[in-house]
Protein backbone atom coordinates (compact mmCIF):
# COMPACT_ATOMS: atom_id res chain seq x y z
CA UNK A 1 0.00 0.00 0.00
CA UNK A 2 1.52 3.14 -1.33
CA UNK A 3 2.24 5.91 1.57
CA UNK A 4 0.12 9.33 1.66
CA UNK A 5 2.43 11.82 1.90
CA UNK A 6 1.04 15.75 2.96
CA UNK A 7 2.98 18.18 2.35
CA UNK A 8 2.53 21.07 5.25
CA UNK A 9 3.41 24.14 2.93
CA UNK A 10 5.49 26.84 5.09
CA UNK A 11 3.53 29.86 6.55
CA UNK A 12 6.63 32.05 7.94
CA UNK A 13 9.32 33.78 5.73
CA UNK A 14 12.71 32.00 6.07
CA UNK A 15 14.40 34.90 6.69
CA UNK A 16 11.80 37.41 8.39
CA UNK A 17 9.78 35.23 10.10
CA UNK A 18 6.62 36.81 8.89
CA UNK A 19 3.77 35.13 7.57
CA UNK A 20 4.12 33.82 3.93
CA UNK A 21 0.66 35.29 2.59
CA UNK A 22 0.57 38.40 4.68
CA UNK A 23 0.66 41.45 1.67
CA UNK A 24 3.32 43.97 2.65
CA UNK A 25 5.59 45.84 0.32
CA UNK A 26 9.32 45.71 0.43
CA UNK A 27 11.33 48.60 1.26
CA UNK A 28 13.27 49.46 -1.86
CA UNK A 29 16.50 51.20 -2.43
CA UNK A 30 18.26 52.18 -5.44
CA UNK A 31 21.84 52.27 -5.54
CA UNK A 32 23.60 54.13 -8.62
CA UNK A 33 27.72 54.78 -8.79
CA UNK A 34 29.73 56.09 -11.62
CA UNK A 35 33.68 56.42 -11.02
CA UNK A 36 34.48 59.73 -12.66
CA UNK A 37 33.36 63.49 -12.60
CA UNK A 38 33.38 63.73 -16.81
CA UNK A 39 30.55 65.17 -18.49
CA UNK A 40 29.45 61.68 -20.03
CA UNK A 41 30.02 59.66 -16.64
CA UNK A 42 28.44 62.59 -15.26
CA UNK A 43 24.72 61.92 -17.51
CA UNK A 44 25.32 58.35 -16.87
CA UNK A 45 24.79 58.76 -13.12
CA UNK A 46 21.71 61.48 -13.25
CA UNK A 47 20.25 58.75 -15.76
CA UNK A 48 20.42 55.77 -13.04
CA UNK A 49 19.38 58.23 -10.75
CA UNK A 50 16.32 58.39 -12.74
CA UNK A 51 15.95 54.97 -13.97
CA UNK A 52 15.92 53.16 -10.69
CA UNK A 53 13.77 55.55 -9.14
CA UNK A 54 10.67 55.16 -11.74
CA UNK A 55 11.34 51.65 -11.75
CA UNK A 56 10.87 50.91 -8.01
CA UNK A 57 7.90 53.26 -7.83
CA UNK A 58 6.16 51.92 -10.43
CA UNK A 59 5.97 48.32 -8.97
CA UNK A 60 2.97 47.74 -6.87
CA UNK A 61 5.10 45.20 -4.40
CA UNK A 62 7.65 47.52 -3.67
CA UNK A 63 8.21 50.97 -1.56
CA UNK A 64 10.34 53.34 -2.96
CA UNK A 65 12.83 54.37 0.70
CA UNK A 66 15.62 56.02 -1.52
CA UNK A 67 18.35 56.51 -3.89
CA UNK A 68 21.96 55.93 -2.69
CA UNK A 69 24.65 57.18 -4.63
CA UNK A 70 28.50 57.91 -5.04
CA UNK A 71 29.80 60.12 -7.59
CA UNK A 72 33.12 60.14 -8.64
CA UNK A 73 34.37 57.29 -6.66
CA UNK A 74 36.34 53.88 -7.42
CA UNK A 75 35.06 50.65 -6.42
CA UNK A 76 38.25 48.86 -5.76
CA UNK A 77 36.69 49.02 -1.75
CA UNK A 78 34.15 50.51 -0.17
CA UNK A 79 36.14 52.60 2.53
CA UNK A 80 35.33 56.13 0.58
CA UNK A 81 32.02 55.48 -0.57
CA UNK A 82 29.81 57.14 1.63
CA UNK A 83 26.40 56.32 0.33
CA UNK A 84 27.22 52.94 0.13
CA UNK A 85 28.34 53.03 3.42
CA UNK A 86 24.77 54.49 4.51
CA UNK A 87 22.73 52.35 2.21
CA UNK A 88 24.25 49.18 4.23
CA UNK A 89 24.12 50.93 7.46
CA UNK A 90 20.38 51.49 6.96
CA UNK A 91 19.57 47.69 5.68
CA UNK A 92 21.00 46.32 8.47
CA UNK A 93 19.26 48.49 10.99
CA UNK A 94 15.85 47.24 8.96
CA UNK A 95 15.18 50.28 7.15
CA UNK A 96 15.51 48.28 3.58
CA UNK A 97 14.32 45.19 2.23
CA UNK A 98 15.75 44.87 -1.32
CA UNK A 99 18.58 46.73 -3.06
CA UNK A 100 18.20 47.64 -6.39
CA UNK A 101 21.49 48.34 -8.73
CA UNK A 102 22.82 48.20 -12.11
CA UNK A 103 26.04 45.42 -11.95
CA UNK A 104 28.34 43.21 -9.90
CA UNK A 105 30.96 46.02 -10.79
CA UNK A 106 28.50 48.76 -9.86
CA UNK A 107 28.31 47.49 -6.07
CA UNK A 108 31.94 46.11 -5.57
CA UNK A 109 35.31 45.24 -7.67
CA UNK A 110 36.51 43.60 -4.52
CA UNK A 111 35.36 39.93 -4.55
CA UNK A 112 35.83 39.96 -0.25
CA UNK A 113 33.84 42.73 0.02
CA UNK A 114 31.30 41.35 -1.82
CA UNK A 115 30.55 38.02 -0.50
CA UNK A 116 30.98 39.45 2.85
CA UNK A 117 28.43 42.59 2.33
CA UNK A 118 25.78 39.89 0.98
CA UNK A 119 25.79 37.87 3.25
CA UNK A 120 25.40 40.39 6.27
CA UNK A 121 21.96 41.54 4.44
CA UNK A 122 21.26 38.02 3.78
CA UNK A 123 21.38 37.21 7.48
CA UNK A 124 19.12 40.16 7.94
CA UNK A 125 16.89 39.16 5.04
CA UNK A 126 18.05 41.70 2.91
CA UNK A 127 18.27 41.03 -0.84
CA UNK A 128 20.43 42.88 -3.12
CA UNK A 129 18.84 42.40 -6.93
CA UNK A 130 22.14 43.16 -10.04
CA UNK A 131 19.73 44.28 -12.32
CA UNK A 132 22.09 43.18 -15.67
CA UNK A 133 22.97 39.95 -14.36
CA UNK A 134 19.52 38.92 -13.02
CA UNK A 135 20.72 38.07 -10.10
CA UNK A 136 18.72 37.54 -6.51
CA UNK A 137 21.18 37.23 -3.91
CA UNK A 138 18.11 35.29 -1.86
CA UNK A 139 17.89 32.94 -4.42
CA UNK A 140 19.82 29.90 -4.10
CA UNK A 141 22.03 30.29 -7.27
CA UNK A 142 22.74 33.67 -5.92
CA UNK A 143 26.04 33.34 -4.22
CA UNK A 144 27.31 30.99 -6.67
CA UNK A 145 26.71 33.51 -9.51
CA UNK A 146 28.01 36.98 -7.76
CA UNK A 147 31.04 35.03 -6.84
CA UNK A 148 32.11 34.27 -10.38
CA UNK A 149 30.69 37.74 -11.29
CA UNK A 150 32.72 39.65 -8.62
CA UNK A 151 36.11 37.85 -9.52
CA UNK A 152 35.65 39.17 -13.21
CA UNK A 153 35.04 42.30 -11.74
CA UNK A 154 38.10 42.17 -9.38
CA UNK A 155 40.19 40.94 -12.81
CA UNK A 156 38.84 43.71 -14.61
CA UNK A 157 40.09 45.79 -11.91
CA UNK A 158 43.67 44.41 -11.92
CA UNK A 159 43.93 44.81 -15.87
CA UNK A 160 42.67 48.78 -15.49
CA UNK A 161 45.57 49.48 -12.58
CA UNK A 162 47.87 47.54 -14.44
CA UNK A 163 47.17 49.27 -17.99
CA UNK A 164 46.70 52.57 -16.24
CA UNK A 165 50.18 52.14 -13.96
CA UNK A 166 52.01 51.21 -17.26
CA UNK A 167 50.35 54.38 -19.45
CA UNK A 168 51.80 56.62 -16.66
CA UNK A 169 55.26 54.94 -16.92
CA UNK A 170 55.17 55.44 -20.51
CA UNK A 171 54.60 58.75 -20.12
CA UNK A 172 56.70 59.43 -17.35
CA UNK A 173 59.74 57.97 -19.74
CA UNK A 174 59.05 60.67 -22.38
CA UNK A 175 59.33 63.12 -19.71
CA UNK A 176 55.22 63.88 -19.27
CA UNK A 177 52.93 63.83 -15.91
CA UNK A 178 50.93 65.59 -13.99
CA UNK A 179 50.53 66.94 -10.54
CA UNK A 180 47.30 67.04 -8.17
CA UNK A 181 47.05 70.63 -8.88
CA UNK A 182 44.33 70.70 -6.04
CA UNK A 183 46.78 70.54 -3.56
CA UNK A 184 50.22 71.81 -4.96
CA UNK A 185 51.18 74.95 -4.17
CA UNK A 186 52.18 77.96 -6.57
CA UNK A 187 50.82 75.94 -9.84
CA UNK A 188 47.35 75.78 -11.56
CA UNK A 189 46.85 72.93 -14.80
CA UNK A 190 49.07 72.51 -16.97
CA UNK A 191 52.21 74.00 -14.76
CA UNK A 192 50.83 77.36 -15.15
CA UNK A 193 52.36 79.40 -11.97
CA UNK A 194 50.09 80.96 -10.04
CA UNK A 195 51.17 84.32 -8.91
CA UNK A 196 49.40 84.78 -5.82
CA UNK A 197 50.44 81.58 -4.77
CA UNK A 198 53.79 81.87 -5.98
CA UNK A 199 54.38 84.89 -3.86
CA UNK A 200 54.03 82.78 -0.65
CA UNK A 201 56.65 80.00 -2.34
CA UNK A 202 59.31 82.90 -2.40
CA UNK A 203 58.45 83.89 1.01
CA UNK A 204 59.11 80.34 1.91
CA UNK A 205 62.22 80.11 0.79
CA UNK A 206 63.36 83.68 1.45
CA UNK A 207 62.68 83.02 5.20
CA UNK A 208 64.45 79.90 5.10
CA UNK A 209 68.07 81.55 3.85
CA UNK A 210 67.82 83.99 6.28
CA UNK A 211 67.95 81.73 8.67
CA UNK A 212 64.10 80.78 10.21
CA UNK A 213 63.59 77.56 10.99
CA UNK A 214 60.30 75.16 8.81
CA UNK A 215 58.81 75.87 12.12
CA UNK A 216 59.33 79.54 12.46
CA UNK A 217 58.11 80.02 9.12
CA UNK A 218 55.38 78.13 9.43
CA UNK A 219 54.22 80.60 12.87
CA UNK A 220 55.27 83.65 10.30
CA UNK A 221 52.62 82.62 7.07
CA UNK A 222 50.06 81.99 9.70
CA UNK A 223 50.69 85.55 11.46
CA UNK A 224 50.32 86.93 7.80
CA UNK A 225 47.50 85.09 7.09
CA UNK A 226 48.57 83.24 4.01
CA UNK A 227 47.03 80.07 2.99
CA UNK A 228 48.19 76.86 2.04
CA UNK A 229 46.90 75.37 -1.03
CA UNK A 230 44.28 73.85 0.24
CA UNK A 231 42.76 77.08 1.47
CA UNK A 232 43.67 76.34 5.11
CA UNK A 233 45.43 79.46 7.34
CA UNK A 234 47.14 76.77 9.56
CA UNK A 235 50.35 76.07 8.45
CA UNK A 236 52.61 72.67 9.65
CA UNK A 237 56.40 72.46 9.89
CA UNK A 238 56.10 69.16 7.52
CA UNK A 239 54.20 71.15 4.95
CA UNK A 240 57.26 73.84 4.60
CA UNK A 241 59.81 70.84 4.50
CA UNK A 242 57.87 69.65 1.70
CA UNK A 243 57.77 73.01 -0.53
CA UNK A 244 61.51 73.31 0.57
CA UNK A 245 62.72 69.98 -0.81
CA UNK A 246 60.25 69.74 -3.69
CA UNK A 247 62.29 69.81 -6.82
CA UNK A 248 59.33 71.23 -9.19
CA UNK A 249 59.79 74.87 -7.61
CA UNK A 250 62.75 75.24 -9.60
CA UNK A 251 61.24 73.91 -12.74
CA UNK A 252 62.63 70.34 -12.71
CA UNK A 253 60.35 67.25 -11.83
CA UNK A 254 60.94 64.00 -10.50
CA UNK A 255 58.17 60.81 -11.24
CA UNK A 256 57.78 57.74 -9.34
CA UNK A 257 58.30 59.26 -6.44
CA UNK A 258 56.17 57.02 -4.98
CA UNK A 259 53.75 53.71 -6.20
CA UNK A 260 50.44 51.49 -5.33
CA UNK A 261 51.43 48.35 -3.96
CA UNK A 262 47.56 46.82 -3.65
CA UNK A 263 45.97 48.12 -6.03
CA UNK A 264 42.48 46.75 -4.22
CA UNK A 265 43.48 48.65 -1.20
CA UNK A 266 44.95 51.56 -3.06
CA UNK A 267 47.89 51.54 -0.40
CA UNK A 268 50.95 53.21 -1.89
CA UNK A 269 54.83 53.13 -0.61
CA UNK A 270 57.68 55.68 -1.02
CA UNK A 271 59.73 54.46 -3.82
CA UNK A 272 63.26 53.73 -2.18
CA UNK A 273 64.17 51.88 -5.87
CA UNK A 274 61.78 49.06 -6.30
CA UNK A 275 60.64 50.92 -9.28
CA UNK A 276 62.14 52.93 -11.92
CA UNK A 277 62.35 57.10 -11.29
CA UNK A 278 62.17 59.87 -14.38
CA UNK A 279 64.00 63.11 -13.57
CA UNK A 280 63.33 65.59 -15.82
CA UNK A 281 65.06 68.98 -16.12
CA UNK A 282 63.93 71.99 -17.24
CA UNK A 283 60.29 70.88 -17.38
CA UNK A 284 58.15 73.92 -16.77
CA UNK A 285 58.60 77.23 -15.41
CA UNK A 286 60.69 77.56 -12.22
CA UNK A 287 59.11 79.79 -9.17
CA UNK A 288 62.62 80.09 -7.69
CA UNK A 289 65.90 79.85 -8.93
CA UNK A 290 68.12 76.60 -9.08
CA UNK A 291 70.70 78.48 -7.26
CA UNK A 292 68.10 79.52 -5.06
CA UNK A 293 66.57 75.87 -4.66
CA UNK A 294 70.32 74.27 -4.47
CA UNK A 295 71.55 76.49 -1.65
CA UNK A 296 68.36 75.38 0.41
CA UNK A 297 69.17 72.23 -0.11
CA UNK A 298 73.11 72.81 0.88
CA UNK A 299 71.67 74.71 3.70
CA UNK A 300 69.08 71.90 5.14
CA UNK A 301 72.13 69.74 4.85
CA UNK A 302 74.37 71.62 6.63
CA UNK A 303 71.93 72.38 9.59
CA UNK A 304 71.03 68.60 9.95
CA UNK A 305 74.94 67.59 9.79
CA UNK A 306 75.11 70.66 12.91
CA UNK A 307 71.62 69.79 14.58
CA UNK A 308 71.22 72.91 13.93
CA UNK A 309 67.36 73.68 13.03
CA UNK A 310 67.59 77.66 13.46
CA UNK A 311 65.39 80.01 14.32
CA UNK A 312 62.57 82.87 14.16
CA UNK A 313 65.43 85.41 13.33
CA UNK A 314 68.09 85.46 11.40
CA UNK A 315 70.25 86.02 14.42
CA UNK A 316 69.27 82.55 15.35
CA UNK A 317 72.38 80.07 15.81
CA UNK A 318 74.81 83.16 14.87
CA UNK A 319 76.25 84.14 17.89
CA UNK A 320 78.26 81.68 19.89
CA UNK A 321 79.37 81.78 23.07
CA UNK A 322 83.22 82.21 23.44
CA UNK A 323 83.28 80.73 27.34
CA UNK A 324 80.98 77.96 27.21
CA UNK A 325 80.67 77.16 23.09
CA UNK A 326 76.75 77.50 23.09
CA UNK A 327 74.61 79.11 21.08
CA UNK A 328 73.24 82.45 21.64
CA UNK A 329 69.13 82.67 21.52
CA UNK A 330 66.78 85.67 22.07
CA UNK A 331 65.15 86.62 25.10
CA UNK A 332 62.33 89.05 26.16
CA UNK A 333 63.17 91.64 28.98
CA UNK A 334 60.10 93.42 30.39
CA UNK A 335 57.67 91.98 28.17
CA UNK A 336 54.99 93.49 30.38
CA UNK A 337 55.89 97.51 30.38
CA UNK A 338 56.82 100.08 28.21
CA UNK A 339 60.50 99.11 28.64
CA UNK A 340 59.88 95.77 26.69
CA UNK A 341 62.95 94.64 24.51
CA UNK A 342 64.93 91.70 23.27
CA UNK A 343 68.60 91.08 24.12
CA UNK A 344 70.61 87.66 22.89
CA UNK A 345 72.01 85.96 25.43
CA UNK A 346 73.86 82.31 26.00
CA UNK A 347 71.33 79.50 25.89
CA UNK A 348 73.50 77.56 28.67
CA UNK A 349 74.31 80.98 30.65
CA UNK A 350 72.14 79.73 33.60
CA UNK A 351 72.65 76.33 32.94
CA UNK A 352 74.96 75.21 36.41
CA UNK A 353 73.03 76.41 38.99
CA UNK A 354 75.16 79.50 41.48
CA UNK A 355 77.77 79.94 38.15
CA UNK A 356 76.64 81.42 35.04
CA UNK A 357 77.78 81.52 32.19
CA UNK A 358 79.89 85.41 31.99
CA UNK A 359 79.17 85.74 28.31
CA UNK A 360 77.42 89.19 28.10
CA UNK A 361 73.98 90.05 26.89
CA UNK A 362 73.63 92.16 23.12
CA UNK A 363 70.80 93.32 21.13
CA UNK A 364 70.21 93.00 17.87
CA UNK A 365 71.63 96.85 17.33
CA UNK A 366 74.98 95.71 19.06
CA UNK A 367 75.22 92.42 16.83
CA UNK A 368 74.94 94.42 13.48
CA UNK A 369 77.28 97.28 14.52
CA UNK A 370 79.85 94.24 15.16
CA UNK A 371 79.25 92.94 11.89
CA UNK A 372 79.56 96.15 9.60
CA UNK A 373 82.77 96.58 11.74
CA UNK A 374 84.25 93.29 10.32
CA UNK A 375 82.37 94.04 6.79
CA UNK A 376 84.39 97.18 6.16
CA UNK A 377 87.37 95.41 7.44
CA UNK A 378 86.81 92.37 5.29
CA UNK A 379 86.16 94.94 2.13
CA UNK A 380 90.19 95.40 2.39
CA UNK A 381 90.92 92.21 2.16
CA UNK A 382 88.03 90.81 -0.53
CA UNK A 383 90.21 90.28 -3.63
CA UNK A 384 92.81 87.87 -1.44
CA UNK A 385 89.80 85.85 0.19
CA UNK A 386 88.22 85.45 -3.67
CA UNK A 387 90.67 84.30 -4.76
CA UNK A 388 91.07 81.32 -1.82
CA UNK A 389 87.46 80.72 -1.71
CA UNK A 390 87.89 79.80 -5.60
CA UNK A 391 91.04 77.97 -4.70
CA UNK A 392 89.31 76.27 -1.65
CA UNK A 393 86.05 75.05 -4.70
CA UNK A 394 88.60 73.59 -7.11
CA UNK A 395 90.47 71.95 -4.88
CA UNK A 396 87.80 70.35 -2.53
CA UNK A 397 84.81 70.64 -4.01
CA UNK A 398 85.65 68.50 -7.47
CA UNK A 399 83.15 65.06 -7.91
CA UNK A 400 85.06 64.19 -11.03
CA UNK A 401 87.34 60.99 -9.57
CA UNK A 402 84.44 60.43 -7.24
CA UNK A 403 82.30 60.10 -9.44
CA UNK A 404 84.24 57.85 -11.74
CA UNK A 405 84.62 55.24 -8.64
CA UNK A 406 81.12 55.54 -7.94
CA UNK A 407 80.01 54.19 -11.16
CA UNK A 408 83.13 51.66 -11.08
CA UNK A 409 81.60 50.59 -8.17
CA UNK A 410 77.73 50.24 -9.31
CA UNK A 411 79.46 48.38 -12.00
CA UNK A 412 81.20 45.56 -10.24
CA UNK A 413 77.74 45.65 -7.69
CA UNK A 414 75.78 44.67 -10.87
CA UNK A 415 78.38 42.08 -12.09
CA UNK A 416 78.47 40.61 -8.47
CA UNK A 417 74.01 40.77 -8.30
CA UNK A 418 74.56 38.64 -11.88
CA UNK A 419 76.74 36.19 -10.08
CA UNK A 420 74.98 35.77 -6.66
CA UNK A 421 71.70 34.90 -9.02
CA UNK A 422 73.66 32.66 -10.95
CA UNK A 423 74.83 30.56 -8.00
CA UNK A 424 71.61 30.20 -6.85
CA UNK A 425 70.01 29.25 -9.94
CA UNK A 426 72.79 26.43 -10.35
CA UNK A 427 72.75 25.50 -6.69
CA UNK A 428 68.88 24.62 -7.48
CA UNK A 429 69.30 22.77 -10.74
CA UNK A 430 72.76 20.89 -10.22
CA UNK A 431 73.77 18.77 -6.95
CA UNK A 432 76.69 19.72 -5.12
CA UNK A 433 78.51 20.27 -1.66
CA UNK A 434 76.91 22.57 0.08
CA UNK A 435 79.25 23.49 2.47
CA UNK A 436 81.73 24.98 -0.03
CA UNK A 437 78.39 26.51 -1.90
CA UNK A 438 77.53 28.47 1.13
CA UNK A 439 80.91 29.42 1.89
CA UNK A 440 81.54 30.89 -1.56
CA UNK A 441 77.97 32.43 -1.76
CA UNK A 442 78.79 34.01 1.58
CA UNK A 443 81.88 35.42 0.55
CA UNK A 444 80.12 36.98 -2.82
CA UNK A 445 77.78 38.60 -0.16
CA UNK A 446 79.82 40.02 2.18
CA UNK A 447 81.75 41.63 -1.07
CA UNK A 448 78.25 43.02 -1.79
CA UNK A 449 77.93 44.47 1.40
CA UNK A 450 81.04 45.87 1.25
CA UNK A 451 80.39 47.06 -1.87
CA UNK A 452 77.00 48.69 -1.60
CA UNK A 453 78.63 50.85 1.63
CA UNK A 454 81.15 52.06 -0.40
CA UNK A 455 78.78 53.47 -2.71
CA UNK A 456 76.48 54.89 0.15
CA UNK A 457 79.62 56.22 1.43
CA UNK A 458 80.26 58.22 -1.90
CA UNK A 459 77.49 59.16 -2.51
CA UNK A 460 77.37 60.76 1.06
CA UNK A 461 81.31 62.56 -0.04
CA UNK A 462 79.67 63.79 -3.44
CA UNK A 463 76.67 65.08 -1.84
CA UNK A 464 78.72 66.99 0.93
CA UNK A 465 81.05 68.69 -1.70
CA UNK A 466 78.47 69.96 -3.95
CA UNK A 467 77.09 71.53 -1.09
CA UNK A 468 80.22 72.99 0.16
CA UNK A 469 80.63 74.35 -3.45
CA UNK A 470 77.05 75.46 -3.60
CA UNK A 471 77.82 77.75 -0.34
CA UNK A 472 80.54 78.76 -1.37
CA UNK A 473 79.60 79.96 -4.94
CA UNK A 474 76.98 81.83 -3.04
CA UNK A 475 79.71 83.48 -0.80
CA UNK A 476 81.48 84.67 -3.51
CA UNK A 477 78.53 86.23 -4.97
CA UNK A 478 77.68 87.85 -1.93
CA UNK A 479 81.52 88.89 -1.86
CA UNK A 480 81.21 90.80 -4.91
CA UNK A 481 78.48 92.97 -3.50
CA UNK A 482 80.95 94.66 -1.83
CA UNK A 483 82.42 98.09 -2.89
CA UNK A 484 83.76 100.35 -0.63
CA UNK A 485 82.37 101.64 3.03
CA UNK A 486 79.19 99.47 3.88
CA UNK A 487 76.94 101.84 6.29
CA UNK A 488 73.82 100.09 6.75
CA UNK A 489 72.70 96.41 7.85
CA UNK A 490 72.15 94.06 4.97
CA UNK A 491 70.15 90.75 5.63
CA UNK A 492 71.15 89.64 2.28
CA UNK A 493 75.47 89.95 3.31
CA UNK A 494 74.31 88.60 6.66
CA UNK A 495 73.17 85.54 5.08
CA UNK A 496 75.25 85.17 2.20
CA UNK A 497 78.83 86.07 3.93
CA UNK A 498 78.48 85.29 7.67
CA UNK A 499 78.69 81.95 9.16
CA UNK A 500 78.73 82.86 13.19
CA UNK A 501 80.08 85.44 15.36
CA UNK A 502 82.12 84.27 18.97
CA UNK A 503 81.43 86.47 21.46
CA UNK A 504 83.76 86.36 24.82
CA UNK A 505 82.94 89.89 26.23
CA UNK A 506 81.97 93.22 24.81
CA UNK A 507 85.05 94.12 23.58
CA UNK A 508 86.51 91.21 22.28
CA UNK A 509 84.34 89.06 18.92
CA UNK A 510 85.43 86.93 16.47
CA UNK A 511 83.89 87.41 13.07
CA UNK A 512 83.96 83.81 10.88
CA UNK A 513 83.03 84.06 7.54
CA UNK A 514 81.53 81.21 5.55
CA UNK A 515 84.76 80.85 3.71
CA UNK A 516 86.85 80.35 6.30
CA UNK A 517 88.28 83.78 7.44
CA UNK A 518 87.99 85.26 10.87
CA UNK A 519 88.36 88.82 11.91
CA UNK A 520 88.67 90.01 15.55
CA UNK A 521 86.42 93.18 16.42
Amino acid sequence: MAKKVKTIPATLDLFKQEPILKVKKRKTAGYARVSTFSEEQATSYESQMDYYKNYIENRPDWEFVGMYSDEGISATNTKRRDGFRQMIQDALEGKIDLIITKSVSRFARNTVDSLQIVRRLKDKGVEVYFEKENIWTLDAKGELLITIMSSLAQEESRSISENTTWGRRKQFASGKGSIAFSRFLGYDKDFRINEEEAKTVKLIYKLYISGYSAYAISKELMKRGLKTATGLTKWHSSTILSILRNEKYKGDALWQKSYITDFLQKKSKINEGEIPQYYVEEHHAPIVSPEEFDFVQAEMNRRKKENKAHGSSIFSHKIKCGNCGAWYSPVVWHSNDRFKRKIYRCVDKYKTKGEPCKSPHFTEEEIKRIFLKALNSFVKIKKDVRLEVQSMIEMFCTTATLEIEKNDAEDELENLSKKMYSMIKKNAKVAQNQEEYLEIEASVRNEYIKLNNRIKELEENIMERNNRKVVLENFIKSLDYLDGEITEFSEELWVGLLDYIIIKDKSHCTVVFKGGSKLDV
